[in-house]
């Protein structure tokens, strides 16, 4: 064989090899981009349309702490808020219910319930704090659950 063959031949052979190289990078690009899809289909989307949920908390005005009825309105706007919150809570997290029951000679002697509420509530909004009659005052809250889907979605 002759010079110049041999470099035609190694010449081939070095378009091939390289060829074999470019393919493998494409069927890598490939099976990477199938990869990511599979991830992304896997994510639970959140709806897009809006799914607002309000909860009213009610507080006395007279049974506040404070010297003047000014200062006890102050605190039942507080407790308001904060009753409000808690029934939020509760909506979104769920409550913790117990009870017991002791009965003797088939008579109820004792029957308890208790309930408690947890949670985290970020994002709502105060859409109302007013007084109500003379003596109550409320506030009303409101939550769009797609921020608290998106929080859930975010921890995973």
């Amino acid at each position: 064989m002759g010079k110049s063959v041999r470099a035609t031949v190694a010449l081939l052979a070095m378009v091939l090899l390289g060829g074999c190289d470019t393919m493998k990078y494409y069927y890598n690009q490939a099976q990477n981009n199938r990869h990511e899809e599979a991830e992304y289909s896997s994510v639970p989307q959140v709806d897009p349309a809006p799914q607002i949920i309000s909860a009213t908390g009610y507080a006395p005005i007279s049974l506040q702490p404070g010297q003047t009825r000014e200062q006890k309105m102050l605190m039942a706007m507080r407790a308001s808020k904060l009753r409000a919150y808690q029934e939020l809570t509760a909506i979104v997290h769920g409550q913790h219910l117990f009870g017991t029951n002791q009965v003797r000679d088939m008579v109820v002697q004792n029957d308890q319930f208790n309930a408690a509420v947890g949670g985290i509530i970020r994002g709502a909004r105060v859409v109302k704090s007013y007084p109500i009659q003379k003596d109550t005052y409320a506030t009303i809250l409101e939550l769009d659950i797609r921020d608290v889907q998106r929080a859930y979605i975010d921890m995973q």
